[in-house]
């Protein structure tokens, strides 16, 4: 999973919130497990190196991951934890010349990378007016959550990551009511729903709330998802031809990797078209 291109999280530059493979001990590669399917061509287990990963910790089939079955790689991205847990967490001391630090790493690995993804959202709901009411609470959050990034591999493979996700995404969704409250009329509450293959071709979607919804392979051509709160949802190869996202809250560079868009989808800022469109 590694070499791919950075995509800046909106207004949060200066928490380093975007992959930086080089900095990284290619930890997508070894700590997590994926198992064979559309998305992976191999099994592997957690804490096994991918067989692709080189001795540089850079992806040997890169640029060709989507042509050899490994789609599933080029869809990931950990918000910029691979390199923090390889640079300050462990220092620089990579798992592989230094073999009692693999496991231990390995474990914090994902956990890190929640606490970026969790930091990317509350960033960009700093750069939200409607959300001006408690941008102090999201402030405060968003400063617990870096500094939580800072601990021990110890503290941060002990930390109770439930409970501080649930502090935040309450946080989050007062953040989704405050915005979506600005769109005019009734808005569509699809929160969770399966909406797997759904034609919602030109759907009216202005202010919808669809967190968490399956939108697995759904017909989204020109869709309006203008301030629709999108965090979570699935969006796996879900057709957003011509569909306008331009003010679309917590959608992330992953998301929007997985799914399928051309060049007339309209995109919020701060996200990048995928090269596969």
């Amino acid at each position: 999973m590694s070499q791919k291109p950075e995509h800046p999280a909106p207004g949060a530059a200066d928490l380093s919130l975007r992959s930086d493979c080089g900095n990284c001990f290619g930890l997508c590669c070894v700590a997590l497990p994926f198992a064979a399917s559309a998305d992976f061509a191999i099994d592997k287990d957690a804490g096994k190196p991918c067989t692709n990963l080189q001795t540089d910790f850079r992806c040997g089939i890169h640029t060709q991951l989507r042509q050899r079955g490994f789609s599933g790689c080029t869809v990931f991205d950990c918000f910029g934890a691979g390199q923090k847990v390889s640079q300050v967490t462990f220092s620089g001391q990579d798992w592989r010349q230094a073999p009692h630090t693999a496991r231990q790493m390995f474990d914090v690995f994902p956990v890190m990378r929640q606490l970026h993804e969790l930091l990317w959202y509350l960033a960009e709901a700093l750069t939200l007016p409607p959300a001006r009411p408690i941008h102090g609470e999201l402030r405060r959050a968003l400063e617990k959550t870096e500094h939580l990034t800072g601990g021990s591999a110890q503290e941060l493979t002990e930390l109770d990551m439930a409970a501080h996700r649930a502090e935040v995404n309450a946080l989050l969704l007062r953040t989704s009511e405050l915005v979506r409250a600005k769109v005019a009329g009734r808005k569509k509450d699809r929160r969770g729903a399966d909406l797997i293959g759904a034609n919602l071709k030109a759907a009216d979607l202005r202010g919808a709330n669809l967190r968490g919804a399956y939108l697995i392979a759904a017909d989204l051509k020109g869709a309006d998802l203008r301030t629709a709160d999108l965090i979570g949802a699935d969006l796996r190869d879900a057709d957003l031809s011509g569909a306008d996202l331009t003010d679309t809250i917590f959608l992330t560079q992953p998301q929007l990797n997985a799914a399928k868009g051309d060049t007339t989808t309209k995109l919020p800022p701060g996200l990048t078209r995928p090269a596969h469109w």
